[in-house]
């Protein structure tokens, strides 16, 4: 595939030099005489290798048209370089702070010319090439990554054998109530993990005390309590999502401040634990549980409902109601 090259330049003779240049070198040149020409060729939407632009022209100088193949969205990446008689080396600093690839200076040696241009494209195509490594290979970690903490969270509620996939659950909601906020698909995500490993302080619970069918003691119920602060303390350490921690510590949080571990309350508690406490309740209310079934549907509404503004966050609650309402075959349960 040939190399393909937009020129624009109000000099014919220019033009034609080049012409000929890069005929007998076995590329494609596109030969345009003005700003306009070019804005109609930006138009038709077809992705040259380069753009070689004269600096000064009747209707448009270089910078200009730089600047406007700089704000085109499809146009943006292509490597510019400048074509100039200009002997001012502050033209060419302007130039290359503004964004040109590289200058080259009338009159011009066809050894140079074609150098200096094949040099930028090969230099945009390898840069290009290392995009795409880099996004190879940060989705396979992603997804190494995703894989681990799946592990992590199928590990912990193992633990609990009366309730299965609560945490992968709740991620779910999560990420749906995020959704209809409006979050971004990053944001999205990063919420889905922190629901996966919002139980993960319960790996050091006693199975004995999650298993428990009767009432819990006092004391049990202290060390059930204990596991927002140990899941924190377990995910601080993982610097590079330092979000992951607070689902783990805050989702026990409440509205109105009577939760725990911290007694957080409105807008104090982070909106991702918020979110997540809203998951977690319905989870819990919708799945088979050691000292209870799963609540009939119109059950938990009327909790979620009822909750609202004093555990939940209003806002959040609505949602979640939304979602129960579209749920008419109630599948959004345990199975």
């Amino acid at each position: 595939m040939r190399d393909r090259v937009v020129v624009v330049d109000d000099d014919i003779m220019s033009l034609k030099l080049v012409n000929r240049i890069f005929d007998k070198a076995g590329m494609e040149g596109i030969y345009l005489r003005s700003g306009k020409d070019l804005s109609a060729f930006l138009e038709e939407g077809s992705l040259p290798d380069l753009f070689l632009l004269d600096v000064h022209m009747p209707d448009a100088n270089g910078f200009d048209l730089l600047k406007r193949i700089q704000a085109d969205p499809v146009f943006c990446t292509v490597p510019v370089v400048f074509l100039t008689g200009d002997e001012d080396v502050k033209t060419e600093t302007e130039g290359l702070h503004a964004g040109a690839a590289d200058f080259i200076r009338k009159p011009f040696a066809a050894e140079v010319l074609l150098k200096r241009v094949r040099n930028t494209i090969e230099l945009k195509r390898l840069h290009n090439d290392m995009e795409q490594e880099i996004r190879v290979k940060t989705e396979k970690l992603s997804r190494a990554y995703l894989q681990i903490v799946q592990a992590l969270a199928a590990s912990v509620d193992a633990k609990d054998r009366y309730t299965h996939g609560h945490s992968s659950r709740v991620a779910s909601y999560s990420r749906e109530i995020a959704r209809r906020l409006g979050y971004s698909k990053t944001q999205q995500d990063t919420i889905y993990m922190m629901g996966l490993l919002h139980d993960v302080g319960k790996i050091g619970i006693q199975d004995a005390i999650i298993n428990k069918k009767g009432r819990l003691t006092d004391e049990e119920y202290a060390a059930i309590k204990t596991h927002p602060s140990v899941g924190s303390e377990i995910l601080k350490n993982i610097s590079d999502f330092p979000e992951l921690m607070v689902g783990a510590r805050w989702h026990h949080e409440r509205y109105d401040g009577r939760g725990y571990p911290d007694g957080l309350s409105g807008e104090e508690i982070p909106e991702t634990a918020r979110i997540i406490a809203v998951a977690d309740t319905y989870d819990a209310m919708t799945s088979n549980r050691s000292y209870r079934g799963a609540m009939p549907q119109e059950k938990v509404r009327q909790e979620i409902a009822r909750c609202s503004g004093s555990q939940f966050d209003p806002r959040f609650a609505e949602i979640m109601l939304q979602m129960i309402d579209e749920d008419t075959q109630y599948r959004m349960r345990e199975d």
